[in-house]
């Protein structure tokens, strides 16, 4: 994961050492990102509507404690309702998805799948200020995710017993939180390359693989791990927000990820499942942290996260 947030790694492993881990955020400001962020009754419109042949495009504009978000809402041909899909972004400064630019969205609207994206916080035509959950902070992200979901309720075309949340990397923090603040029911999670463990548990085994700072450590995969399960969790953890998910989930993860523990996620998942999640995960062994890249680090990853999506939502018809 790519963000602003950058420790030194003498810092890292003296805190791994002692059980600790610290986050300082370089702006050297406090991030604003309120813990009672709600966005259960946005105030919603949708406006010019442009046909294709193979679909329809929608802008649309919520409002979300103090931000106007704005997006683009791809459906497929015909009248519906359709079931449909929120976008939750990963890190950084993330613009809508587009089916033109993106094959993921092409992949679900080709399938009958609607899918809502909008600019991120401070990103594109979105008000509001960029990025605190590059600093950990995931409150208002996830207000505006269950925003997203909760503007879906004003369209008559959408069958909101089939809508859901999809997303990437960064997303594995906030969608858990958005399930467990919105009102409508979630039908479904389908996640890529996304976190379970805590904001600071990842951060340290970035650092130490070298995918985030300059100074990587020497230590084998194996060694990394041992220090992240020392160092145990710290910031952000989502951990009791997926305790109290019962939407069925999809987890899929690169073996050779070296944003995120894939192994530390792997085992906290499962032990979920075994206390009655319905949830299922699925690693590609050489894949990395680009499942859903162009080009992917997997190319068996979308179709598989597009034909889950798909087969759940028809049996929860």
């Amino acid at each position: 994961m790519n963000r602003h947030l950058a420790l030194g790694l003498g810092a890292i492993l003296a805190a791994a050492s002692i059980g600790t881990f610290v986050l300082w955020d370089v702006r050297g400001d406090a991030v604003d990102d309120p813990a009672n962020a709600r966005c259960n009754s946005p105030v919603v419109s949708y406006t010019k509507s442009t046909r294709f042949a193979d679909r329809r495009e929608i802008g649309v504009h919520f409002t979300c404690v103090g931000a106007d978000l704005a997006g683009v809402l791809t459906v497929p041909p015909g009248a519906g309702p359709y079931p449909a899909a929120v976008w939750v972004h990963g890190s950084g400064e993330a613009g809508r998805l587009t089916y033109a630019g993106a094959p993921l969205v092409r992949a679900f609207v080709d399938r009958g799948i609607a899918v809502l994206s909008y600019d991120k916080r401070g990103v594109g035509d979105s008000g509001g200020e960029c990025c605190p959950g590059d600093d950990g902070h995931f409150n208002l992200l996830a207000a505006d995710a269950a925003g997203a979901l909760e503007a879906l309720a004003a369209r008559p075309d959408i069958d909101m017993s089939r809508v859901g949340f999809i997303g990437a990397s960064q997303a594995g923090w906030v969608v858990p939180l958005a399930v467990s603040r919105v009102d409508l029911p979630v039908a479904f999670v389908a996640l890529v390359d996304a976190p379970v463990v805590s904001y600071g548990e990842e951060q340290l085994y970035s650092q130490l693989t070298g995918e985030e700072g300059d100074q990587p450590s020497d230590l084998p995969r194996s060694a990394i791990l041992q220090q992240v399960r020392d160092a145990g969790p710290s910031g952000f953890d989502p951990t009791a927000a997926l305790r109290e998910m019962h939407s069925p989930g999809l987890w899929l993860y690169g073996g050779n990820d070296r944003s995120q523990p894939t192994a530390e996620d792997r085992q906290a998942l499962s032990q979920l499942r075994a206390a009655g999640h319905e949830f299922r995960i699925i690693v590609f062994p050489g894949a990395d942290h680009g499942l859903l890249d162009i080009p992917p680090s997997d190319p068996r990853a979308l179709p598989l996260f597009v034909r889950w999506v798909y087969q759940t939502v028809h049996t929860t018809r």
